[in-house]
Order: structure tokens, then sequence, then C-alpha cells
């Protein structure tokens, strides 16, 4: 049994703090992006993408971060106000900072590439006087965007996030969400992943993600059932191992391991299902449901997003993922995801 708490006497459900930014997928899909002429505009940015989620979920989310003022902020914050998103701890830059852009290149289903234009970036600009502690004091969870680590004051402004919802009893969930632009060695990725992975209740990666965060501790490699036990031992209730198509894991804190397979889809695109999965997980916990169950609905969520044309606009509901799940297990059988 796993014993992550949420309180459900708080008024908000979720907080997600850290990058928002502009997508732009190619609408002429299967070439090179320097072939591509058209693309449409998505909200995009890890943290923003499980708002999202968490909100066509049904859930009460909050967001803090920080936009361009421009008409790319007034876009993200409009688009999260649409979906139910409170924004009253969104700020916006006051020294030019732009949100990132990001170009996405889909070359086949199984290949895609990313090109960001990170320079200057408000994201990263958040600084420790924007986080409000009553706001973090009445959610039940917040999650933290491993993004939102690699450069000051955005880092500083995590940690304390982080140290006001360990105060109040608000659970930290770490989505390691790893991004090679900004940081500036391994060693600090490392030493900034350790330190937030040290402070949270659930951490969420992948197999290469916890490599990186453990290389100063096991530079030859951990075993995941190695991972598990480290970041456990740190008071972690949860940690979930991510392998792509191979599936994924979750151990919790009594030693038992949970395996979930992705289900069988036509993909578009091989991005935007690690944030459905992690939204769709995520909410399953907080509904009090058994961890395999919660797995399965990740994954279901996962799937249709990487058969979707972007990230965001194509969150699915509680009943879309339910109707999913349903038709794949008449089509494939009860165990095409657990088995």
């Amino acid at each position: 049994m796993i014993n992550m708490n949420f309180d459900n006497t708080k008024k908000m459900d979720i907080i997600c703090i850290g990058r928002v930014a502009i997508d732009f997928n190619p609408n002429d899909i299967y070439k090179p992006l320097e072939e591509s002429r058209t693309f449409t505009k998505y909200v995009g940015g890890s943290p923003a993408n499980i708002a999202t989620g968490m909100a066509r979920l049904g859930k009460k989310v909050g967001f803090i971060g920080m936009v361009s003022d421009d008409q790319f902020g007034r876009f993200v914050t409009q688009y999260f106000e649409k979906h139910g998103i409170d924004t009253s701890n969104i700020v916006t830059a006051k020294n030019g900072e732009s949100l990132g852009l990001t170009f996405t290149e889909i070359l086949s289903p199984t290949e895609s590439t990313i090109l960001m234009y990170r320079n200057g970036i408000a994201d990263l600009n958040l600084s420790p006087e924007d986080i409000n502690e009553e706001y973090i004091k009445n959610a039940k969870a917040i999650v933290v965007s491993g993004t939102a680590l690699s450069a000051s004051p955005s880092r500083e402004a995590c940690f304390m996030a982080i140290e006001y919802a360990k105060k109040h009893g608000t659970v930290v969930i770490f989505d390691v969400d790893y991004r090679e632009y900004t940081w500036k060695s391994k060693e600090e990725i490392a030493i900034y992943y350790s330190m937030a992975c040290k402070m949270s209740d659930m951490v969420m990666g992948s197999r290469e993600e916890f490599d990186l965060m453990e290389r100063l501790i096991k530079p030859e490699g951990s075993t995941d059932r190695e991972t598990a036990d480290r970041w456990i031992g740190y008071g972690n209730k949860i940690v979930v191992i991510k392998h792509g198509k191979e599936g994924s894991t979750a151990y919790i804190e009594d030693g038992q391991a949970f395996k979930i397979k992705p289900f069988p889809v036509k993909l578009l695109k091989s991005f935007g299902g690690g944030d459905a999965y992690a939204s769709a997980f995520i909410y399953g916990l907080m509904e009090g449901w058994e961890i395999i169950d919660a797995l399965e609905f990740g994954s279901a969520s996962a799937a249709m997003l990487v058969a979707s044309h972007n990230c965001s606009d194509a969150m699915p509901t509680v009943n879309e993922v339910k109707e999913f799940i349903c038709k794949k297990k008449e089509e494939y059988g009860e165990m095409v995801a657990r088995g």
C-alpha cells in the first residue's frame, strides 16, 4: 500500500510550476523542418501540458510561472483561463523576456525532433518573490518541472515552493523533464535533480533521466530497482521509471512494483505522451485508485496523445480515456497493457 495522502480539505487540487511555451507543429508532416511551410500554434511546455491535462480531467488546477508581456503571453493566459486553470499566480515579465518557441519536426511516426528558441526566456526568470506561500498551502499537490531547475532565479523559486509545500503538507511531485538546453554541465544537472528528488514525495522520469540524476552517486549506472530503492529511501512514496515503447514501472514504498505497457495505436508523432501520462496517472492517484489502475489510465492517455497532432489541445477527458481503454480491451484483450 502507498501512503500518498492528499489533503482533501484543500480547495485546489494541483499547482504546476515552471515552463510554458508556444509550440508550432507542422501541418505538412513527415518532412524535414526546413521543408515545412505551415504550422499550427499551441500552448506547450511540460508543466503547462500537465496542467491542461489535469483540468481536462476535471481537477481544480493552478499554475505558477512567468509569461512574456506580449501577444504570446496573453495567448497563454487566455488559453489557461478558457480551460479553467487559475492564472492568479502567473506573473508577467518586466524586462522584455520572451516565451520559449518550439518548432517540432515530425519526420515519421517514430522519429521527431524539436527546435527550441530559449534565449532571454521568461519562465527561467520566475523568482522566489513570485512564490505565494498561501497559494501552495491551499493545494493538495504541486508538480515541479526539472527544466525549471536549470537556471537562477527559477531554481530558487522552485525550491522555495517545495519548502512551502513540505511546511504545509502539500504533496510534492517531481517531473524530471530533462531538456539539455540551459544546463551548463552534467554535474550541475545531477546536483539539482538529486536535491529536488530528496525533497519530493513522488518522482517520475525516464531511465535516461534517472541516470543523469545519479551520475555522481553511481557513474556506472543503476538498475531500476536500485534507483527506486535509493529515492524511496529519501522519502518518496512512488518512483516511476519510464522506458518508452517498453512501458513503465511504478515502485512503491512497501517494495512492490507495478508494470504497464503502452496501448497499441497508430502513431502520428513520438512526443507529448509523457505529459498526458503524468496528468492521467496523478489523476488516478488523487481519485484513490489502485496503482495499476492509475498506470493503465496514464498509459491510455499517453497513447491517445501520440496519435494526435498536438499536446495541449488533445488532452482527453475522463470519459474519453475510459472509452479508449474499453475499445482497446475489446480489440486486444483485457490484459492488453497489463500483461
